[in-house]
């Protein structure tokens, strides 16, 4: 069993794959031995057991050593960068060449880890080939700094078998730098990788910070911002295509920048590109980045007396600043927040949505506050907040404190808590108040049609005389009974907003079908007393009626109404409405036989047409 301290490195590589489809890529990728390739059949036996041994390996590898942050296969072809043909073997580029990256903090347990491992792999399989290289991130890129992309390049895009989430946002940055280079590699002076993964503390959909920097001293064509703008659309369209490839979920983040603007920048003293310079790690550079950092070690970058100036002059505007914004952002948030609720309560409760500024206390007072609905205390905080609102936009208060601010947060959290109890309670009373209505409703309505009073009888005499006999149907019933135990639900405390809500669309069915017979038998009663007069007036053929109802009659002439009793006089439509209603509970209609000699004396002649 051979070991090597060296890490190799690969060409653009294919999208990340499950340990699944390794198969597959030991085949395309990884297979140095001719005798296999020529014979495919016992290839795929080799690779089948090459597989379940590296899976198995690799296993073992994870739950001894939780702490590894990657394994990954290095491919074959860039194994020559790393042996040193004096000191190793030329055959050990037949090896499969595993690729272990460990935390820092065990950088002293390498060699002890090595050792451990490879017992492992004798007692899996003792003729296995494979090398080990074991290596810390502070090491990957301690060789990017050294400028030796090639070795990088070659961990960067191996094939992993495991990974936390380091190698993943190491080959999403490697891919998307080789398909930026490949389009600018005339431009771009320095791809640089910072943020959370350099840092150590990334984790693994941590997003990707990287810095490109575009040399525009020999722009002739093209104004430097506009070679920026298309350069950067460009950049950035890359990104989807990286991540594709990669097969990983960090998301990169490409700062963009022109030579003369990053040197400007950093002779500005501007912070973020000396924490750039300080922290970011090359994986292209053409001698630009690396003097930048080696001169800010040396302490040579340093702020200009302007720029030093300017950075201080910004504290001096912290405090006005903040106050400001305290009181025109914050408070403008708190002042929304507290009384846009109030205005939606008010509408729920039926009002029609009152100013913010002027009828909202008032309105609330009246009808939660003097109605019980809530406490007093909830409606000072409205008032206060309102009051402060006024008093700001008057110029009565030009600044407000942190400490009020969190008074009023602190006050405001209650308050929406509170509020949000009282909309169950206002909908509680609704769905009382809509169920009592369509329940008066719909009993109203069967009273006149059935002649009982209580609930119990009109609902027996409804299925047995209506429903039964198929004047209603089986649906009525069921509308009837549900409006009758949603009442029922509701006294008891049951209460269930759905189900109000469909016991009133039902009853809405109920109550129009009710309505419908209710006036098919009022036109049944008038039919009954209604007759038609046929007579003659200064010789014209013309037409009356007669509608008889108990003791009175009335003749409808020339677009009038007369009734007639003993006598025939001047009537009107709500006198007739009434005699209708009487006439209802009536069997049969009783006609007084004056009633005919009091209309030949009104029409002379007439003829009765039935």
């Amino acid at each position: 069993m051979e070991k090597s301290d060296n890490i190799p490195g690969m060409k653009l590589g294919s999208k990340k794959k499950s340990s699944a489809s390794l198969t597959e890529d030991i085949e395309q990728n990884y297979s140095v031995n001719p005798k296999i390739q020529q014979n495919s059949e016992q290839a795929k036996k080799e690779m089948d057991k090459t597989k379940k041994e590296l899976e198995k390996l690799k296993n073992l590898i994870i739950k001894k050593y939780s702490y590894i942050q990657s394994i990954s296969i290095l491919p074959p072809q860039s194994i020559k960068f790393f042996i040193d043909e004096e000191e190793v073997p030329k055959e050990t580029e037949k090896y499969i060449h595993l690729q272990i990256i460990i935390p820092d903090e065990k950088t002293k347990e390498i060699n002890k880890i090595k050792l451990e491992i490879i017992k492992e792999i004798e007692k899996i399989n003792p003729k296995q080939k494979i090398w080990l290289h074991l290596t810390t991130p502070s090491e990957i890129w301690e060789i990017c700094m050294d400028q030796k992309f090639e070795l990088t390049s070659a961990i960067f895009m191996s094939f992993p078998l495991y990974d936390k989430g380091f190698l993943g946002a190491l080959r999403v940055s490697e891919i998307h730098k080789s398909l930026v280079l490949q389009k600018f590699d005339k431009y771009v002076v320095s791809y640089v990788i910072g943020g959370s993964l350099v840092r150590g503390d990334a984790v693994k959909t941590s997003d990707v910070d990287v810095f490109v920097i575009i040399n525009d001293t020999d722009v002739k064509r093209m104004p430097r911002l506009e070679l920026k703008e298309r350069m950067r659309s460009i950049i950035y369209q890359y990104i989807g295509e990286a991540s594709a490839m990669a097969g990983v979920e960090n998301k990169l983040e490409p700062q963009i920048y022109l030579l003369t603007e990053f040197w400007e920048a950093v002779k500005d003293a501007h912070p973020v590109m000396f924490t750039f310079i300080r922290d970011g790690v090359p994986l292209h550079d053409r001698n630009t980045f690396m003097p930048w950092k080696a001169l800010l070690k040396m302490g040579k970058l340093k702020p200009s007396p302007e720029a030093i100036d300017m950075f201080m002059s910004m504290g001096d505007e912290v405090i006005p600043r903040s106050k400001k914004v305290l009181m025109s952002e914050v408070f403008t948030n708190i002042f929304w927040g507290v009384t846009t609720p109030a205005q939606a309560l008010l509408m729920l409760y039926g009002l029609p949505p009152p100013n913010a500024k002027k009828e909202l206390l008032s309105d609330f007072k009246r009808e939660f506050l003097n109605t019980k609905m809530i406490e007093k205390k909830y409606v000072d905080f409205l008032e206060k907040v309102i009051i402060t609102w006024r008093d700001y936009e008057h110029g009565k208060v030009k600044e407000i404190s942190g400490k009020e601010i969190d008074k009023f947060l602190g006050d405001m959290k209650d308050y929406l808590k509170r509020l949000k109890e009282l909309r169950e309670q206002i909908e509680k009373k609704a769905s009382e108040k809509t169920i009592e209505q369509i329940y008066n409703d719909i009993f109203e309505l069967l009273k006149q049609i059935t002649e009982k009073k209580s609930q119990k009888l009109i609902t027996e005499f409804f299925e047995k005389n209506f429903v039964k006999q198929g004047k209603f149907t089986s649906q009525h019933l069921r509308i009837l009974k549900d409006v009758i135990k949603a009442r029922q639900d509701i006294k008891k405390g049951k209460l269930n907003p759905h189900k109000v809500d469909v016991a009133r669309k039902n009853a809405s069915i109920l109550i129009n079908d009710l309505i419908e017979y209710t006036q098919r038998a009022d036109l049944i009663y008038l039919e009954k007393g209604k007759m038609r007069l046929n007579y003659k007036e200064k010789g014209t053929e013309k037409v009356a009626e007669l509608l008889n109802c108990e003791n009175i009659s009335f003749l409808f002439k020339d677009n009038k109404v007369k009734k007639i009793t003993n006598k025939i006089e001047d009537a009107n439509m709500e006198e007739v409405s009434k005699a209708i209603e009487k006439q209802k509970s009536k069997k049969e209609v009783k006609v007084n036989p004056k009633v005919f000699e009091l209309l030949k004396k009104e029409l002379g002649d007439f003829e009765v047409v039935l």
